[in-house]
């Protein structure tokens, strides 16, 4: 089985993106920073912010399941807030996509927020709503059940360092796989955490038996030449001791994203 994790970055690199997912092929993609924007009329908006302007996917959760056409697609919105075309403002979804392969049998699901709750009128003050989706599958072709778990970890202005919240926000992930972990799954977290290697929230999780892929395989960046500041790390992936891991990457190439992508392969 092989697990793709991205920050999609609303789809500013909508195209290259789509074009690398469908090349890729992964057995499960865990995108986060999707939007769905089922009003609008062309491809690309505008999201306002502060002053500043950043271009989205009007649709990339479509655009991506249309890449995808033998995996089942599942949507998570964390907020619905205003992109724009020209000075028209469309109501547009952003949250979380997760895809998987139909031949792999979905046998539990978990979706739920983190940080926040749903934001039906706005996108929000900072620190936003930030949630988590959770699938357990079972692959027929190794008769292995895993659960995958992917997030979009809360932002604080202030940076990734430890805060009251992001330890709330770890408290709840937790909570939620062991709602829907197993004994015997295998289990996989990965995301755009939004937190640094020495923080709390990734201890809590190896203390709850995983690995930490990303500097354990000696990767010391996981964004691109679209990103300009430090610290560079912000994705991660972790595995738990009964997953077989065959490899491991932080891809380099292509940029689809102001992050990297990150690309397990298990057995």
């Amino acid at each position: 089985m092989r697990i793709l994790s991205l920050n999609g970055w609303g789809g500013r690199l909508g195209e290259q993106l789509v074009d690398y997912v469908r090349a890729e092929n992964p057995d499960v993609l865990c995108l986060q920073e999707v939007t769905n924007t089922l009003e609008a009329t062309t491809p690309c908006l505008i999201y306002r912010d502060g002053g500043g302007e950043l271009a989205q996917r009007a649709n990339l959760f479509a655009e991506v399941a249309g890449a995808l056409p033998g995996h089942q697609a599942f949507f998570c919105p964390a907020a619905r807030g205003p992109l724009h075309d020209g000075d028209r403002a469309i109501p547009s979804e952003w949250g979380l996509g997760t895809f998987v392969r139909r031949s792999i049998s979905i046998v539990g699901q978990a979706q739920d927020f983190i940080h926040g709750g749903f934001s039906a009128d706005g996108f929000g003050e900072h620190p936003r709503s930030r949630n988590a989706h959770a699938v357990r599958l079972h692959d027929y072709a190794s008769g292995r059940t895993t659960v995958v778990v992917h997030l979009h970890g809360l932002r604080e202005l202030d940076g990734k360092g430890d805060t009251p919240a992001r330890d709330i926000q770890t408290k709840k992930l937790i909570e939620m796989i062991g709602r829907i972990r197993r004994h015997g799954d295998g289990l996989v977290v990965c995301g755009d955490f939004n937190v640094l290697p020495d923080g709390r929230m990734l201890t809590a999780l190896r203390d709850i038996g995983l690995t930490e892929l990303v500097t354990s395989h000696g990767f010391t960046d996981t964004r691109t030449s679209f990103y300009r500041k430090m610290p560079r790390f912000a994705d991660y992936m972790l595995v738990s001791a009964n997953v077989d891991v065959r490899n491991f990457e932080v891809v380099a190439e292509p940029e689809v994203s102001d992050h990297r992508a990150l690309l397990l392969e298990i057995g």
